[in-house]
């Protein structure tokens, strides 16, 4: 049966979901910190051994052999190494007073033996303790203990053992939500601070910051959301996972888990160009001449992509057909438009797209929105041009949208994706 002392840190094990080997790790650091705060002194490299059965500790001072070495030698190197250090770091602070270059300033190293008294024994001495000694070997030297911990010890053990503890965990975590990054998590808006929104994922909480939320939405305490991990950091005060709603990689993914074909590869999502919270134009393709790469992202009766326009907040979704042809590819990102022909410019990497006049408003879109998205779709930069008449280009950079349709007129049912 396992003593008291083991099954205390097997449930501190369970509870902070931490393997036991860390628990141990963390015990002995904070025991080889207190022996060195009551019994120790600075040249001993001290390390613990801790015996969960009984309770006892031991300690070792722990030796690295190294050959001999002349110590008149190493004081004299030492010294020297110093006033370099010294030299340069008082040329390197006149050098930003005078606002000059420091990229040329060098510290020369000083060459010659390097000795630690902390981990370092010479063999000489290292034959003292152990005849067999020989140089690289690691000599482990059992050090006495005069008396129990004192006071002072014993919280610099607690500081310790809670710091190691709370690395740990922050690790774990990290770990664990690392392998979640570009994929799309559950959670729970937990609150607002500013204008960051903070998400329960479950042992941590995400950052959706402003420029990662669509605007919109509303965030409610309580809301279930889905969020895409966009960067799993781990900073000094702990993990730090950046979520987003409003990334064109959102949409990709959402088309991947509620569309089979896209997540077995059957269906590709080339390209997406998107305004969060208004418009989306997603490119798909397939190698499979028995699917529809846009039949199968709409689905019976557009289940398939109303549950996805569902999840962005009721955001229009236009599906097109990619193509490897740029004036077939922009003639699909200009739906719902008809177009009539286009020029293409290669060595600018732009087009004119002819339109007749009854599909100028459609191609253009409200506030120009249509044909800034098959800009960025595409990467072409494109002209609208009235077939006789009016030549409109299009914009790469972003513009606020008034409406989220065409301004002919033009009305379909809400919710339903355009296609080509």
């Amino acid at each position: 049966m396992p003593s008291p002392i083991e099954q205390a840190i097997r449930q501190i094990c369970e509870e902070k979901g931490l393997a036991y080997e860390s628990v141990i790790e963390a015990i002995q650091a904070a025991l080889g910190a207190a022996y060195r705060k009551d019994f120790g002194d600075k040249n001993q490299n001290i390390e613990t051994e801790f015996n969960t059965e009984t309770g006892s500790t031991k300690v070792f001072d722990v030796k690295t052999v190294v050959e001999d070495m002349d110590l008149a030698e190493l004081e004299h190197k030492e010294e020297e190494r110093k006033a370099r250090a010294e030299e340069f770091a008082k040329r390197m602070e006149e050098a930003r007073a005078k606002k000059e270059d420091i990229a040329g300033i060098e510290l020369v190293e000083v060459e010659g033996p390097r000795f630690n008294p902390k981990t370092d024994i010479m063999l000489s001495d290292a034959k003292v303790l152990k005849f067999s000694s020989e140089i690289g070997d690691v000599l482990r030297i059992e050090m006495p203990q005069p008396g129990e911990f004192g006071r002072m010890a014993a919280m610099t053990a607690k500081q310790v053992i809670t710091q190691k503890l709370r690395e740990a965990e922050r690790e774990v975590v990290f770990n664990e939500y690392k392998q979640y990054e570009g994929q799309i998590l559950n959670g729970t808006i937990q609150r607002q601070e500013g204008r960051m929104v903070l998400v329960d994922l479950g042992r941590i909480a995400g950052i959706l910051r402003s420029e990662d939320q669509v605007p919109t939405e509303r965030y409610k305490l309580g809301d279930r959301v889905k969020v895409f991990v966009t960067q799993v950091g781990l900073t000094t005060k702990g993990p730090q996972i950046v979520l987003s709603r409003a990334s064109e990689e959102f949409v990709k993914k959402l088309f991947e888990m509620e569309i089979p074909e896209a997540s077995e590869g059957g269906v590709k999502i080339n390209d997406i160009a998107r305004e969060p919270g208004s418009r989306s134009k997603v490119a798909v393709s397939t190698t499979d001449s028995q699917i529809d790469p846009i039949g199968a992202c709409i689905g019976q009766r557009g289940t398939r992509i109303q549950t996805i326009i569902s999840e962005l907040g009721g955001e229009k979704i236009d599906i097109i057909e990619w193509s490897e042809d740029p004036a077939s590819y922009i003639s699909h990102a200009l739906a719902p438009a008809k177009v009539n022909r286009v020029e293409l410019n290669e060595s600018e990497k732009s087009a004119i797209v002819h339109v007749n006049p009854d599909q100028l408003s459609l191609a253009i879109g409200k506030g120009g929105q249509n044909v800034r998205l098959a800009t960025k779709l595409t990467g072409w930069k494109i002209t609208i041009a009235e077939v006789g008449g009016t030549v409109v280009e299009g914009e790469i950079a972003e513009q606020p949208t008034e409406a989220l349709r065409p301004s002919d007129g033009l009305q379909e049912p809400e919710g339903e994706a355009k296609v080509e």
